[in-house]
């Protein structure tokens, strides 16, 4: 006897598999924003753990030392960077490729020098009284442990720019694909909402900026 196949209980068809699963795209798009928000938790966790030590520490007359003033200068070095990637995911949207590949370049090149302040203002709190006497050197051990991450994130995002600059200049985005360069705008403006909010929990439990 010949069996009969029944036509319900065939396999799915290709395109029936292909709708189940993201493009290509969009997986890594949710991957990144993943990344993104574990690198969120991590920061912040570990600036609510410093202010909780510092509130402890309150007393301590140690904990008034006061804070680099080119923290500040580093800072506006950070906000210029957000502020040219992100006109580079204008830019790459209009197809300009030069363009938008010079101010990634100069994203890196000033990325590279809000390096060089940081450790310049690391240096200065590690030479400084806080790190040698008193139990404030705690604190501001902290500090240094903190903006220490901070500045490695920033290197990652150094190496991300130069890569991404040098695909923009060959003309490997256009108006419909540039992922890459919106994630590195996403991911320096990341970098600005983490050394802000750290910026404001040491100026708030230190004395201040030294002027």
């Amino acid at each position: 006897m010949v069996s009969q196949v029944n036509p319900s209980s065939s396999p799915a068809e290709p395109s029936e598999v292909g709708r189940s699963r993201l493009p290509s795209d969009r997986r890594v798009q949710q991957g990144g924003w993943l990344f993104l928000l574990s690198l969120l938790i991590f920061f912040f966790t570990s600036i609510l753990l410093y202010a909780l030590y510092a509130y402890s520490r309150r007393d301590d007359p140690q904990n008034s030392v006061p804070l680099p003033a080119a923290f500040l200068v580093s800072t506006g070095c950070l906000l210029g960077i957000s502020g040219l990637v992100h006109s580079a995911t204008r830019t790459v949207r209009r197809d300009r490729f030069a363009l938008t590949g010079w101010l990634l370049a100069i994203s890196t090149v000033a990325a590279i020098a809000f390096t060089v302040v940081q450790c310049l203002s690391m240096t200065e709190l590690l030479l400084g009284p806080a790190l040698f006497s008193g139990t404030g050197r705690g604190v501001a051990g902290m500090i240094v442990v903190l903006a220490i991450l901070h500045a490695l994130h920033v290197l990652g995002g150094i190496v991300a720019l130069g890569i991404v600059a040098t695909r923009s200049s060959l003309g490997l985005y256009d108006h419909e694909r540039h992922w890459p360069v919106d994630f590195a705008a996403h991911y320096w403006h990341f970098l600005d909402l983490v050394w802000i909010s750290m910026l404001a929990a040491f100026w708030l439990t230190t004395g201040g900026f030294a002027w």
